[in-house]
């Protein structure tokens, strides 16, 4: 139907600007025209004698002189040729018929009309920061072009690198950043997060080195331990997947955006679940559970959970974070005694570990557990 209505309205459009073309001309035939004429100026030899531009004695011959104009023969007028006519017609018959086939035609092979409407407010909301943005990025690839040794430049550039998608581009200026600022956990994350982007997912070793050099200078970024576990799935090493992502997710702010996703992604390793529960970290739709039970049951899961991992730091001792959470979680339950305990046993397994020594020292100094 909506196909049928734009032919026709074309076939108007079309037809309306050659309706001249189909039509025979007419007009004033001569005679009526000569006449008009004499009329016209015998009035302006009146006008010209009441004005006193014409003698009395001239007026008489001027009008004598139109009458005889008048009534002399017609020149022969020339004679359309043969054929003139219908050759018109048939190129605006064939105007209107061919010029809508033609843009139909073209409008079925590379128009489309299913697509949806960009509102202008869309496009005037978008457009000028687009702009904004890829000019500013031209100013510092111009700035860095004559300044190649501005790596503060560099850090700048690549986060933004990474968020239009230019990946290896992003990988370079981290490079450049590194290279002239040195090394910072942030800096390493982001260039094996570059790395990774650029291998469509892919940890290489160069990544896999950036994020364990990020971790160890700083185990509280959660991102560095993220591709770590990564790699681990990738290299087919699932227990140690499980392991690093459990953790990560039992050191996580209740609020983080990425908790959730993660401990989907946990729960669907095998033994996931099960992991979970014993690392602290609420499973798929556990903490919701958790959230809607009685006090009672409330305070009987957390503490199943609590037991779980300090059953699991039992066996393996050298999980710093894990004596930490720990520690808090007995302060929370109002157990000083256990948290003294977990302090001392953590410092016992983690004995010669100067800088772990160090942050269950701070612990116990935030929760006031010294001596």
């Amino acid at each position: 139907m909506l196909w049928l209505i734009f032919t026709i309205l074309t076939g108007f459009a079309v037809l309306s600007i050659l309706w001249p073309l189909l039509k025979t001309p007419r007009g004033l035939s001569h005679g009526a025209t000569e006449i008009a004429l004499y009329k016209a100026q015998l009035a302006e030899i009146d006008r010209d004698a009441a004005q006193g531009l014409v003698a009395p004695e001239d007026v008489q011959g001027a009008k004598a002189e139109a009458a005889r104009r008048l009534m002399a023969p017609p020149a022969p007028a020339e004679q359309p040729r043969a054929g003139q006519g219908w050759a018109v017609r048939f190129v605006a018959l064939a105007a209107v018929i061919f010029v809508p086939a033609l843009a139909l035609g073209l409008y079925w092979v590379v128009g489309n009309p299913n697509l949806p409407d960009l509102p202008l407010s869309a496009r005037l909301e978008t457009s000028p920061a687009r702009d904004e943005l890829m000019a500013a990025v031209a100013k510092i690839e111009e700035h860095l072009a004559q300044h190649p040794d501005d790596g503060r430049g560099y850090e700048v550039l690549a986060p933004v690198y990474l968020r239009m998608g230019r990946a290896n581009d992003a990988a370079q200026a981290v490079a450049a950043a590194l290279r002239l600022l040195g090394e910072t956990p942030e800096r390493l994350t982001l260039y094996g997060e570059a790395l990774v982007f650029a291998g469509n997912g892919l940890v290489s070793g160069e990544a896999r080195q950036a994020f364990e050099t990020a971790a160890a200078k700083d185990p509280s970024l959660p991102k560095p331990r993220f591709f770590l576990g990564l790699a681990a799935e990738q290299d087919g090493d699932i227990a140690r997947a499980r392991d690093i992502w459990s953790k990560l997710l039992a050191d996580a702010p209740e609020a983080a955006p990425w908790a959730q996703a993660l401990r989907e992604r946990v729960a669907a390793l095998p033994g996931g679940s099960e992991a979970l529960q014993n690392s602290g970290a609420p499973a798929n739709g556990l903490a919701a559970k958790i959230q809607a039970m009685s006090e009672g049951e409330r305070a009987g899961a957390i503490r199943g959970m609590v037991d779980g991992l300090a059953a699991r730091l039992a066996q393996n001792g050298r999980d710093l974070e894990g004596w930490l959470r720990l520690v808090r979680a007995y302060t929370v339950l109002n157990e000083p005694d256990k948290a003294h305990a977990a302090l001392i046993d953590a410092k016992r397994n983690l004995a010669g570990d100067a800088p772990a020594i160090a942050r269950i020292d701070a612990l116990a100094r935030e929760l006031g557990l010294e001596g």
